[in-house]
């Protein structure tokens, strides 16, 4: 995380109302001139016909036009899949549906997920949109649980003991963590849901992809090899993930775009799939793909893609879970080939970048202008009132000024989950709103923090004592 950016817009929005001055930089273009090439139909075995349905769960957790990019992915991937033969009743889609005809949309009733890009939104399920799109109908969902539902469309994932399953999601992400509109999905609950799945033998084989920070934590010691599941994420379970196509980034976003596209996980796969036949690509090799194009020599904008789960589907061929388009039998890679690398901004200076550029763009001496001043300053002050309680939070607790930089630094092993205690963990996040206030997708990065503090031992008592201080004098 770029942690000046908060210091310098904070000097715009207090000190220089009106400034013209540049944005700040996020990162730089890749240095890299390496292209992921099509398929160029190897000396292998196309995918035989997958016996069993296709069934894909896609879920965009966020809310709001900063977060464009999230809804955008999860449109890409349902064109992606409808053209790849999966049928409408076995796709099944949570988006807040709030973008498409936001007023800050330019492009009212379209969404694009590329600079160029063609319109993804038309035509895709309104499953579970607004107020259905919950944590309670995610779990419902994905059990098949009809009864559970409320609200949406009703779909679920009934899938068999023969059918494959494709889950999807992009969102803000932490420690163990991932987003929902009303709440959090927890990594501990994640998994005690696929295993019911796996124990009612529910399906043959899963693939799994999410994109959001340190999403490699819903994984980490937690998934088995013996579940016949498989999962990627955006990152590993201590780095952030990142947005891409945003303004004046390389390559762009268009002009009339305050915000990003899409983000470089997810963008990395959708691209690479529509680039291929997929009868021919296997998980595996996609997961290299999309490994190569995310990483960058810039160790302040570096994921790494991660893998996780059973290691034997990795061989199978990507067409067993999102079909193929017919019009890519033949395709040739050159004339549409992307470039490996992305220049990017991190999932939360990606909300903050949306900000600036509605202030700096706006009309000057505009009441226009003057709202967006007032929606940054918002913004980072709320942020800094995070910063602050947090860093209280871990003084109290533990006597030092420097405690909760030094939780947010510590890494658990590879084999280990990142908390130990998720009742624990709950309850440390809980206790904290309860008294300093939401810790919005910002503050989630601190999450860390408050996972570590249950792997050493603090109780909940000990939390409601040090926020309660701490955060006296701020209203929630």
């Amino acid at each position: 995380m770029n942690y000046c950016i908060v210091g310098i817009l904070l000097f715009i929005t207090l000190f220089s109302p009106f400034t013209k001055s540049e944005p700040p930089k996020l990162d730089k273009p890749s240095n890299e001139t390496e292209f992921i090439h099509g398929n160029s139909k190897p000396n292998c075995k196309a995918a035989e016909p997958a016996k069993g349905k296709q069934w894909a769960v896609l879920i965009a957790g966020s809310t709001d036009y900063e977060n464009y990019r999230h809804q955008a992915d999860i449109c890409h991937a349902y064109q992606i899949l409808k053209k790849g033969g999966l049928k409408d009743e076995n796709i099944i889609v949570f988006m807040y549906d709030d973008i498409a005809f936001n007023v800050e949309n330019p492009r009212p009733g379209v969404i694009i997920n590329q600079p160029g890009g063609d319109d993804v939104y038309e035509g895709v399920p309104k499953d579970y949109t607004q107020s259905a799109a919950t944590v309670a109908n995610v779990f419902a969902v994905l059990l098949g649980n009809k009864t559970a539902v409320q609200g949406g469309s009703g779909k679920v994932l009934d899938s068999g003991p023969d059918d494959h399953v494709f889950i999807y999601y992009a969102d803000h992400g932490a420690t163990g963590i991932i987003g929902m509109t009303d709440g959090l999905i927890y990594a501990k609950d994640l998994i005690d849901v696929l295993k019911k799945k796996h124990e009612a033998k529910a399906y043959k084989t899963m693939v799994i992809y999410i994109e959001a920070c340190e999403a490699g934590s819903m994984f980490q010691g937690l998934l088995p090899n013996n579940w016949d599941i498989y999962a990627t994420t955006a990152a590993n379970a201590e780095e952030n993930s990142y947005g891409t196509y945003c303004p004046d980034d390389y390559p762009s976003a268009p002009s009339e775009y305050d915000t990003c596209l899409g983000d470089t996980y997810s963008v990395a796969w959708l691209e690479d799939s529509e680039m291929h036949d997929l009868r021919f690509e296997t998980l595996e090799k996609q997961y290299k793909t999309i490994r190569r194009r995310v990483f960058t020599q810039d160790l302040d904008f570096n994921s790494h893609v991660t893998q996780y789960g059973d290691m034997k589907l990795s061989k199978e061929f990507l067409f067993t879970y999102m079909g193929t388009n017919p019009d890519n039998d033949n395709y040739t890679s050159m004339a549409n080939s992307k470039p490996s690398g992305f220049s990017s901004a991190s999932q939360y200076d990606a909300e903050l970048l949306h900000f600036w550029y509605k202030f700096h763009r706006a009309p000057e001496g505009s009441t226009k202008k003057l709202e967006a001043q007032k929606e940054l300053h918002g913004k980072i002050s709320h942020r800094m009132h995070v910063d602050h309680s947090m860093k209280e939070i871990g003084k109290l607790i533990l006597g030092s000024e420097n405690s909760t930089m030094m939780l947010l630094k510590t890494v658990r092993p590879l084999d280990q989950p990142v908390v130990d205690d998720w009742d624990c963990y709950k309850m440390l996040v809980k206790t904290y709103e309860e008294h300093c206030g939401s810790l919005s997708r910002y503050g989630l990065k601190y999450t860390r923090a408050l996972a570590n503090m249950c792997n050493a031992g603090i109780k909940m008592e000990q939390m409601a004592v040090a926020s309660a201080q701490a955060c006296a004098k701020i209203k929630p």
